[in-house]
Protein backbone atom coordinates (compact mmCIF):
# COMPACT_ATOMS: atom_id res chain seq x y z
CA UNK A 1 0.00 0.00 0.00
CA UNK A 2 1.36 3.41 -1.46
CA UNK A 3 1.89 6.08 1.65
CA UNK A 4 -0.90 9.46 1.06
CA UNK A 5 -0.38 12.46 2.25
CA UNK A 6 -3.95 13.86 2.97
CA UNK A 7 -5.83 16.61 5.39
CA UNK A 8 -8.62 15.41 7.69
CA UNK A 9 -10.90 17.35 10.15
CA UNK A 10 -10.73 15.60 13.52
CA UNK A 11 -12.71 16.83 16.37
CA UNK A 12 -11.63 16.21 20.54
CA UNK A 13 -11.50 17.24 23.94
CA UNK A 14 -8.85 18.03 25.90
CA UNK A 15 -7.95 19.94 29.27
CA UNK A 16 -5.63 22.78 29.12
CA UNK A 17 -3.99 24.39 31.52
CA UNK A 18 -3.86 28.09 30.95
CA UNK A 19 -1.31 30.35 32.69
CA UNK A 20 -4.59 32.22 34.67
CA UNK A 21 -5.26 28.55 36.03
CA UNK A 22 -1.92 27.74 36.30
CA UNK A 23 -1.32 30.85 38.72
CA UNK A 24 -4.96 29.94 40.67
CA UNK A 25 -3.98 26.33 41.46
CA UNK A 26 0.09 27.93 42.38
CA UNK A 27 -1.56 30.36 44.93
CA UNK A 28 -3.59 27.83 46.30
CA UNK A 29 -1.14 24.79 47.72
CA UNK A 30 1.29 27.77 49.05
CA UNK A 31 1.62 28.90 52.55
CA UNK A 32 1.03 31.93 54.37
CA UNK A 33 4.49 32.85 54.07
CA UNK A 34 5.23 31.80 50.53
CA UNK A 35 2.51 33.83 49.60
CA UNK A 36 3.69 36.79 51.41
CA UNK A 37 6.63 36.97 49.09
CA UNK A 38 4.71 35.90 46.32
CA UNK A 39 3.19 39.28 46.43
CA UNK A 40 5.94 40.80 47.51
CA UNK A 41 7.51 39.50 44.72
CA UNK A 42 4.89 40.85 42.23
CA UNK A 43 5.04 44.50 43.85
CA UNK A 44 8.24 44.59 43.05
CA UNK A 45 7.68 43.14 39.43
CA UNK A 46 4.10 45.07 38.40
CA UNK A 47 3.92 49.08 38.80
CA UNK A 48 0.37 48.09 38.01
CA UNK A 49 -0.26 46.05 41.79
CA UNK A 50 -0.12 48.28 44.51
CA UNK A 51 -0.33 47.88 48.53
CA UNK A 52 -2.38 49.84 50.84
CA UNK A 53 -0.22 51.90 53.60
CA UNK A 54 -1.67 51.92 56.94
CA UNK A 55 -2.90 55.10 56.83
CA UNK A 56 -5.23 54.41 54.01
CA UNK A 57 -6.64 51.31 55.55
CA UNK A 58 -7.24 52.95 58.48
CA UNK A 59 -8.98 55.57 56.63
CA UNK A 60 -11.02 53.08 54.30
CA UNK A 61 -11.94 51.12 57.52
CA UNK A 62 -13.75 53.98 59.13
CA UNK A 63 -16.05 55.36 56.56
CA UNK A 64 -19.42 53.36 55.59
CA UNK A 65 -18.21 52.98 51.89
CA UNK A 66 -15.32 50.85 52.78
CA UNK A 67 -17.26 48.59 55.64
CA UNK A 68 -19.76 47.55 52.23
CA UNK A 69 -16.22 47.02 50.53
CA UNK A 70 -14.30 45.12 53.00
CA UNK A 71 -17.75 42.92 53.99
CA UNK A 72 -16.86 40.07 51.08
CA UNK A 73 -13.43 39.82 52.49
CA UNK A 74 -14.77 38.17 56.24
CA UNK A 75 -15.64 35.40 53.42
CA UNK A 76 -18.51 33.75 54.60
CA UNK A 77 -19.63 30.73 53.45
CA UNK A 78 -21.72 31.13 50.16
CA UNK A 79 -24.05 28.69 48.90
CA UNK A 80 -23.08 29.23 45.30
CA UNK A 81 -19.57 28.51 45.92
CA UNK A 82 -17.81 26.90 43.57
CA UNK A 83 -14.50 24.70 42.93
CA UNK A 84 -11.17 27.17 41.60
CA UNK A 85 -12.44 27.71 38.20
CA UNK A 86 -10.72 30.21 35.83
CA UNK A 87 -11.53 31.59 32.22
CA UNK A 88 -9.25 29.96 29.73
CA UNK A 89 -7.89 33.25 27.96
CA UNK A 90 -7.89 36.81 28.98
CA UNK A 91 -10.26 38.90 27.07
CA UNK A 92 -9.63 41.80 25.01
CA UNK A 93 -12.74 43.51 25.04
CA UNK A 94 -12.66 43.75 29.52
CA UNK A 95 -14.10 47.08 30.18
CA UNK A 96 -11.01 48.40 32.35
CA UNK A 97 -12.74 51.24 33.34
CA UNK A 98 -16.08 49.71 35.27
CA UNK A 99 -13.96 47.03 36.06
CA UNK A 100 -10.69 48.08 37.81
CA UNK A 101 -12.64 50.37 39.86
CA UNK A 102 -12.66 47.26 42.76
CA UNK A 103 -9.22 47.51 42.89
CA UNK A 104 -8.42 51.17 42.13
CA UNK A 105 -6.72 53.68 44.01
CA UNK A 106 -6.53 57.80 43.58
CA UNK A 107 -2.98 57.73 44.74
CA UNK A 108 0.16 58.00 42.33
CA UNK A 109 2.59 54.87 41.80
CA UNK A 110 4.52 54.10 45.11
CA UNK A 111 7.74 54.67 43.60
CA UNK A 112 6.92 58.23 42.52
CA UNK A 113 5.60 58.92 46.53
CA UNK A 114 8.09 60.12 49.40
CA UNK A 115 8.02 58.04 52.08
CA UNK A 116 9.52 59.51 55.34
CA UNK A 117 12.60 57.33 56.49
CA UNK A 118 12.14 57.18 60.56
CA UNK A 119 14.48 54.87 62.55
CA UNK A 120 12.76 52.57 64.84
CA UNK A 121 15.38 51.35 67.38
CA UNK A 122 12.90 48.65 68.54
CA UNK A 123 14.00 46.62 65.80
CA UNK A 124 17.70 46.27 66.50
CA UNK A 125 18.75 43.16 68.35
CA UNK A 126 21.83 42.24 69.33
CA UNK A 127 23.84 39.62 67.35
CA UNK A 128 24.87 36.26 69.31
CA UNK A 129 28.10 35.11 69.83
CA UNK A 130 28.42 32.14 67.61
CA UNK A 131 30.55 29.46 68.05
CA UNK A 132 33.33 30.35 65.66
CA UNK A 133 33.71 33.75 67.15
CA UNK A 134 33.98 32.66 70.26
CA UNK A 135 36.78 29.95 69.79
CA UNK A 136 38.60 32.54 67.40
CA UNK A 137 38.75 35.04 70.10
CA UNK A 138 40.15 32.44 72.84
CA UNK A 139 42.76 31.42 70.10
CA UNK A 140 44.02 34.84 69.60
CA UNK A 141 44.19 35.37 73.11
CA UNK A 142 47.15 32.74 72.56
CA UNK A 143 51.24 33.68 71.13
CA UNK A 144 50.76 31.87 68.17
CA UNK A 145 53.45 32.09 64.97
CA UNK A 146 52.36 32.74 61.47
CA UNK A 147 51.40 28.82 60.71
CA UNK A 148 50.01 28.41 64.42
CA UNK A 149 47.33 30.90 63.65
CA UNK A 150 46.43 29.92 59.87
CA UNK A 151 45.81 25.88 61.57
CA UNK A 152 44.05 27.05 64.32
CA UNK A 153 41.92 29.18 62.08
CA UNK A 154 41.45 26.61 59.73
CA UNK A 155 40.44 23.81 62.39
CA UNK A 156 37.47 26.26 64.03
CA UNK A 157 36.41 26.71 60.36
CA UNK A 158 35.72 23.39 59.96
CA UNK A 159 33.56 22.80 62.37
CA UNK A 160 29.80 21.80 62.38
CA UNK A 161 27.13 23.61 64.44
CA UNK A 162 27.75 20.82 67.21
CA UNK A 163 31.26 21.47 67.45
CA UNK A 164 32.70 18.49 65.93
CA UNK A 165 35.89 18.74 63.23
CA UNK A 166 34.90 17.33 59.87
CA UNK A 167 38.06 17.96 58.33
CA UNK A 168 41.30 15.21 58.76
CA UNK A 169 44.44 16.59 60.06
CA UNK A 170 46.26 15.38 56.67
CA UNK A 171 43.90 17.25 54.81
CA UNK A 172 44.20 20.52 57.05
CA UNK A 173 47.98 19.78 56.84
CA UNK A 174 47.57 20.04 52.55
CA UNK A 175 46.01 23.45 52.78
CA UNK A 176 48.23 25.31 54.61
CA UNK A 177 51.21 23.25 53.86
CA UNK A 178 52.30 21.56 57.11
CA UNK A 179 52.67 18.11 58.67
CA UNK A 180 49.73 15.92 59.82
CA UNK A 181 51.94 15.97 63.51
CA UNK A 182 52.08 19.77 63.32
CA UNK A 183 47.85 20.13 62.71
CA UNK A 184 47.12 17.52 65.70
CA UNK A 185 49.83 19.85 68.24
CA UNK A 186 47.28 22.91 67.26
CA UNK A 187 44.15 20.48 67.49
CA UNK A 188 44.90 19.43 71.26
CA UNK A 189 45.55 23.14 72.52
CA UNK A 190 42.12 23.79 70.14
CA UNK A 191 40.58 21.16 72.41
CA UNK A 192 41.76 22.70 75.77
CA UNK A 193 39.58 25.67 75.13
CA UNK A 194 35.54 26.06 76.18
CA UNK A 195 33.53 24.84 75.69
CA UNK A 196 34.27 21.42 76.70
CA UNK A 197 34.59 18.45 74.11
CA UNK A 198 35.03 21.08 71.42
CA UNK A 199 37.02 19.97 68.22
CA UNK A 200 36.54 16.18 68.87
CA UNK A 201 36.09 13.94 65.62
CA UNK A 202 33.63 11.92 67.05
CA UNK A 203 31.38 11.08 70.34
CA UNK A 204 34.24 9.27 71.63
CA UNK A 205 37.04 11.50 71.77
CA UNK A 206 34.37 13.94 72.50
CA UNK A 207 33.41 12.51 76.07
CA UNK A 208 36.90 11.52 76.92
CA UNK A 209 38.17 15.02 76.59
CA UNK A 210 35.12 16.24 78.93
CA UNK A 211 36.27 13.59 81.53
CA UNK A 212 39.66 14.63 81.38
CA UNK A 213 38.34 18.21 82.97
CA UNK A 214 36.72 16.92 85.55
CA UNK A 215 37.63 17.35 89.22
CA UNK A 216 36.38 14.01 90.28
CA UNK A 217 37.70 10.50 89.59
CA UNK A 218 36.87 9.49 86.00
CA UNK A 219 38.68 6.10 85.50
CA UNK A 220 35.99 3.87 85.13
CA UNK A 221 33.30 6.26 83.42
CA UNK A 222 36.93 7.25 80.51
CA UNK A 223 37.06 2.63 80.03
CA UNK A 224 33.32 2.64 79.70
CA UNK A 225 33.60 5.01 76.63
CA UNK A 226 36.63 3.81 75.14
CA UNK A 227 35.36 0.66 74.92
CA UNK A 228 31.86 -0.25 75.57
CA UNK A 229 29.56 2.90 73.65
CA UNK A 230 27.68 -0.05 71.60
CA UNK A 231 27.10 -1.64 75.26
CA UNK A 232 26.10 1.48 77.09
CA UNK A 233 23.76 2.42 74.53
CA UNK A 234 21.76 -0.63 74.68
CA UNK A 235 21.96 -0.24 78.46
CA UNK A 236 23.45 -3.65 79.24
CA UNK A 237 25.02 -2.60 82.40
CA UNK A 238 25.19 -6.06 83.58
CA UNK A 239 27.46 -7.25 80.91
CA UNK A 240 29.80 -4.19 81.39
CA UNK A 241 30.19 -5.04 84.57
CA UNK A 242 31.40 -8.47 83.84
CA UNK A 243 33.55 -7.26 81.27
CA UNK A 244 35.40 -4.67 83.35
CA UNK A 245 35.44 -6.62 86.85
CA UNK A 246 33.57 -4.47 88.81
CA UNK A 247 30.03 -4.01 90.42
CA UNK A 248 26.97 -3.07 88.90
CA UNK A 249 26.81 -0.13 91.11
CA UNK A 250 30.07 1.43 90.51
CA UNK A 251 28.65 1.48 87.09
CA UNK A 252 25.41 2.67 87.68
CA UNK A 253 27.60 5.75 89.04
CA UNK A 254 29.96 5.92 86.44
CA UNK A 255 26.94 6.18 83.83
CA UNK A 256 25.11 8.43 85.53
CA UNK A 257 28.50 10.42 85.55
CA UNK A 258 28.25 10.11 81.49
CA UNK A 259 24.59 10.66 81.16
CA UNK A 260 26.34 14.84 82.53
CA UNK A 261 27.98 15.38 79.73
CA UNK A 262 27.33 17.48 76.41
CA UNK A 263 27.18 15.00 73.45
CA UNK A 264 26.83 18.30 71.69
CA UNK A 265 29.10 20.94 73.12
CA UNK A 266 28.37 23.69 70.30
CA UNK A 267 25.07 23.70 71.15
CA UNK A 268 25.37 26.18 74.03
CA UNK A 269 26.48 28.51 71.32
CA UNK A 270 24.08 27.70 68.35
CA UNK A 271 22.93 31.25 66.42
CA UNK A 272 20.23 29.07 65.20
CA UNK A 273 16.87 31.16 65.73
CA UNK A 274 13.21 29.23 66.65
CA UNK A 275 10.47 29.05 63.77
CA UNK A 276 7.40 30.24 65.37
CA UNK A 277 4.34 28.61 63.43
CA UNK A 278 2.30 31.22 62.38
CA UNK A 279 -1.81 29.96 61.76
CA UNK A 280 -3.20 30.28 58.73
CA UNK A 281 -6.78 29.90 60.33
CA UNK A 282 -8.39 30.65 63.62
CA UNK A 283 -11.14 28.74 65.26
CA UNK A 284 -12.45 30.36 67.79
CA UNK A 285 -15.35 29.13 70.49
CA UNK A 286 -18.04 30.95 71.08
CA UNK A 287 -20.95 29.91 72.76
CA UNK A 288 -21.82 27.08 71.42
CA UNK A 289 -20.38 27.60 67.89
CA UNK A 290 -17.34 27.74 65.98
CA UNK A 291 -15.91 31.04 64.19
CA UNK A 292 -13.48 30.83 61.89
CA UNK A 293 -11.37 33.73 61.28
CA UNK A 294 -7.97 34.13 58.06
CA UNK A 295 -5.35 35.29 59.52
CA UNK A 296 -4.88 38.06 57.16
CA UNK A 297 -2.03 40.26 59.21
CA UNK A 298 0.52 40.95 57.26
CA UNK A 299 -1.32 40.06 54.45
CA UNK A 300 -0.84 43.58 51.64
CA UNK A 301 -3.91 44.58 50.87
CA UNK A 302 -3.63 44.73 46.76
CA UNK A 303 -5.61 47.00 44.34
CA UNK A 304 -4.89 48.41 40.71
CA UNK A 305 -3.62 51.95 40.83
CA UNK A 306 -5.54 54.41 39.65
CA UNK A 307 -2.56 56.42 38.26
CA UNK A 308 -2.27 53.97 35.04
CA UNK A 309 -5.59 53.70 34.35
CA UNK A 310 -5.28 57.04 33.27
CA UNK A 311 -2.87 56.56 31.27
CA UNK A 312 -5.17 53.53 29.57
CA UNK A 313 -8.20 55.37 29.20
CA UNK A 314 -6.03 57.75 26.90
CA UNK A 315 -6.45 60.76 29.91
CA UNK A 316 -2.49 61.24 29.46
CA UNK A 317 -1.18 60.99 25.96
CA UNK A 318 1.23 57.68 25.45
CA UNK A 319 2.58 55.45 22.80
CA UNK A 320 0.20 52.56 21.68
CA UNK A 321 3.11 50.44 22.99
CA UNK A 322 3.06 51.83 26.25
CA UNK A 323 -0.78 51.12 26.25
CA UNK A 324 -0.66 47.33 25.04
CA UNK A 325 2.46 47.40 28.10
CA UNK A 326 -0.12 48.10 30.98
CA UNK A 327 -2.71 46.52 29.75
CA UNK A 328 -1.02 43.51 29.92
CA UNK A 329 0.13 44.46 33.44
CA UNK A 330 -3.21 45.43 34.05
CA UNK A 331 -4.28 41.60 33.40
CA UNK A 332 -1.60 39.89 35.39
CA UNK A 333 -3.01 42.50 38.76
CA UNK A 334 -6.39 41.43 38.30
CA UNK A 335 -5.47 37.85 37.99
CA UNK A 336 -3.05 37.92 40.88
CA UNK A 337 -5.96 39.52 43.14
CA UNK A 338 -8.83 37.44 41.90
CA UNK A 339 -5.90 34.12 42.68
CA UNK A 340 -5.67 35.31 46.00
CA UNK A 341 -9.47 35.98 46.78
CA UNK A 342 -10.31 32.84 45.63
CA UNK A 343 -7.62 31.17 47.57
CA UNK A 344 -8.66 32.62 51.08
CA UNK A 345 -12.72 31.32 49.89
CA UNK A 346 -11.43 27.79 49.54
CA UNK A 347 -9.76 27.97 52.61
CA UNK A 348 -12.33 28.89 54.58
CA UNK A 349 -14.60 26.51 53.07
CA UNK A 350 -12.15 23.75 53.21
CA UNK A 351 -11.87 24.67 57.20
CA UNK A 352 -15.31 24.92 58.25
CA UNK A 353 -16.02 21.31 56.48
CA UNK A 354 -13.20 19.96 58.79
CA UNK A 355 -14.71 21.77 61.49
CA UNK A 356 -18.17 20.18 61.17
CA UNK A 357 -16.29 17.05 60.65
CA UNK A 358 -14.25 17.07 64.28
CA UNK A 359 -16.52 18.92 66.11
CA UNK A 360 -15.68 16.78 68.99
CA UNK A 361 -11.97 17.00 68.60
CA UNK A 362 -12.30 20.57 69.16
CA UNK A 363 -14.54 20.28 71.96
CA UNK A 364 -12.82 17.45 73.98
CA UNK A 365 -9.10 16.79 72.85
CA UNK A 366 -7.03 14.20 70.30
CA UNK A 367 -8.99 11.14 72.55
CA UNK A 368 -11.99 12.03 70.01
CA UNK A 369 -10.74 12.81 66.60
CA UNK A 370 -12.92 10.64 64.23
CA UNK A 371 -11.49 9.12 60.78
CA UNK A 372 -11.43 11.54 58.21
CA UNK A 373 -10.06 11.48 54.11
CA UNK A 374 -9.45 13.86 51.44
CA UNK A 375 -12.87 12.38 50.02
CA UNK A 376 -14.94 13.21 52.81
CA UNK A 377 -14.60 16.94 52.91
CA UNK A 378 -14.43 16.79 48.92
CA UNK A 379 -17.41 15.70 48.74
CA UNK A 380 -18.76 18.15 51.25
CA UNK A 381 -17.73 20.60 49.73
CA UNK A 382 -18.04 20.05 46.23
CA UNK A 383 -14.43 19.83 44.98
CA UNK A 384 -11.88 17.34 44.04
CA UNK A 385 -9.72 15.66 46.16
CA UNK A 386 -6.10 17.15 44.90
CA UNK A 387 -7.97 20.85 45.75
CA UNK A 388 -8.32 19.54 48.76
CA UNK A 389 -4.55 18.22 49.15
CA UNK A 390 -3.56 21.67 47.70
CA UNK A 391 -5.50 23.59 50.32
CA UNK A 392 -4.72 21.26 53.80
CA UNK A 393 -0.57 21.38 52.51
CA UNK A 394 1.56 23.29 54.28
CA UNK A 395 -1.56 25.52 56.46
CA UNK A 396 -1.58 25.62 59.84
CA UNK A 397 -5.10 26.49 62.23
CA UNK A 398 -5.15 27.33 65.87
CA UNK A 399 -7.98 25.44 67.73
CA UNK A 400 -9.22 25.56 71.14
CA UNK A 401 -6.55 22.40 71.53
CA UNK A 402 -3.71 23.87 70.24
CA UNK A 403 -1.77 24.32 66.64
CA UNK A 404 -2.19 22.03 64.22
CA UNK A 405 -1.23 21.33 60.81
CA UNK A 406 -4.70 20.98 58.40
CA UNK A 407 -3.30 17.49 57.25
CA UNK A 408 -3.30 16.62 60.76
CA UNK A 409 -6.97 16.72 60.78
CA UNK A 410 -6.77 13.55 58.16
CA UNK A 411 -5.97 10.20 59.58
CA UNK A 412 -6.85 6.51 58.97
CA UNK A 413 -9.01 4.40 60.95
CA UNK A 414 -8.03 1.50 64.02
CA UNK A 415 -10.78 -0.73 64.31
CA UNK A 416 -12.76 -1.97 67.69
CA UNK A 417 -13.84 -4.93 68.30
CA UNK A 418 -17.61 -3.37 68.51
CA UNK A 419 -18.60 0.30 67.80
CA UNK A 420 -17.18 2.66 65.16
CA UNK A 421 -13.63 2.83 64.59
CA UNK A 422 -10.98 5.33 66.21
CA UNK A 423 -8.58 7.95 64.50
CA UNK A 424 -5.19 6.79 64.36
CA UNK A 425 -4.09 9.67 66.24
CA UNK A 426 -6.13 9.37 68.68
CA UNK A 427 -4.98 5.69 69.36
CA UNK A 428 -1.34 7.39 69.00
CA UNK A 429 -2.36 9.29 71.70
CA UNK A 430 -3.52 6.40 74.02
CA UNK A 431 -0.07 4.71 73.27
CA UNK A 432 1.88 7.96 74.54
CA UNK A 433 -0.21 8.41 77.94
CA UNK A 434 0.66 4.60 78.58
CA UNK A 435 3.91 4.73 78.41
CA UNK A 436 4.24 8.07 79.90
CA UNK A 437 2.83 6.16 83.07
CA UNK A 438 4.74 2.90 82.98
CA UNK A 439 7.40 2.24 85.54
CA UNK A 440 10.38 3.75 84.40
CA UNK A 441 12.25 0.28 86.29
CA UNK A 442 9.55 -2.20 84.24
CA UNK A 443 8.74 -0.31 80.76
CA UNK A 444 5.99 -2.21 78.81
CA UNK A 445 6.72 -4.04 75.96
CA UNK A 446 5.22 -3.57 72.47
CA UNK A 447 3.18 -6.80 73.03
CA UNK A 448 2.12 -5.57 76.47
CA UNK A 449 0.58 -2.19 75.04
CA UNK A 450 -1.57 -4.56 72.39
CA UNK A 451 -2.59 -6.15 75.27
CA UNK A 452 -3.88 -2.95 76.83
CA UNK A 453 -5.48 -1.49 74.00
CA UNK A 454 -7.08 -4.36 73.30
CA UNK A 455 -8.83 -3.84 76.82
CA UNK A 456 -9.90 -1.06 75.77
CA UNK A 457 -11.53 -2.75 72.78
CA UNK A 458 -9.21 -2.00 70.09
CA UNK A 459 -8.20 -3.74 68.05
CA UNK A 460 -4.25 -3.60 66.92
CA UNK A 461 -1.90 -5.61 65.97
CA UNK A 462 1.87 -5.11 67.60
CA UNK A 463 3.60 -4.07 64.37
CA UNK A 464 1.24 -1.01 63.83
CA UNK A 465 2.15 -0.14 68.01
CA UNK A 466 5.90 -0.35 67.34
CA UNK A 467 5.53 1.75 64.31
CA UNK A 468 3.46 4.60 65.93
CA UNK A 469 5.69 4.42 68.72
CA UNK A 470 8.96 5.62 66.42
CA UNK A 471 6.33 7.92 65.02
CA UNK A 472 6.16 9.59 68.63
CA UNK A 473 9.86 9.10 69.24
CA UNK A 474 9.91 6.54 71.94
CA UNK A 475 12.42 4.23 72.24
CA UNK A 476 12.39 0.88 72.94
CA UNK A 477 11.42 -1.26 76.04
CA UNK A 478 14.55 -2.31 76.17
CA UNK A 479 16.47 1.27 75.67
CA UNK A 480 13.65 2.93 77.93
CA UNK A 481 14.64 0.88 81.27
CA UNK A 482 16.08 3.23 83.96
CA UNK A 483 18.67 1.16 86.40
CA UNK A 484 18.72 4.04 88.61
Amino acid sequence: MALQLRQSLKLSQQLVMTPQLQQAIKMLQLSRLELIDTIREELEQNPVLEASTEEELSRTETSPEAEAEDKPQVLEAENDFKEVKVEDTAREDIDWETYLGEYSSSSMPSSMREVPEETNYDNFISAKTSLTDHLAWQWRMNVLTPLEERIGAQIIGNLDQDGYLKATAEEIAALEGATPAEVEQVLTRIQDLDPPGVAARDLKECLLLQLCRLEVDASLAEKIVSGFLPELEKKNYPQIARALKTTKEAVFAAVELILSLEPRPGRSLSTEEPQYITPDVYIYKIGDDFIITLNEDGMPRLHVNAYYQKVLFNQQVVSNQAKEYIQGKLRAAVWLIRSIHQRQRTIYRVTESIVKFQREFLDKGVAYLKPLVLRDVADDVGMHESTISRVTSNKYAHTPQGIFELKFFFNSSINRFDGECLASESVKERIRLIIAAEDARRPLSDQRIVDILRGSNIDIARRTVAKYRDMLGILSSSKRKKYF
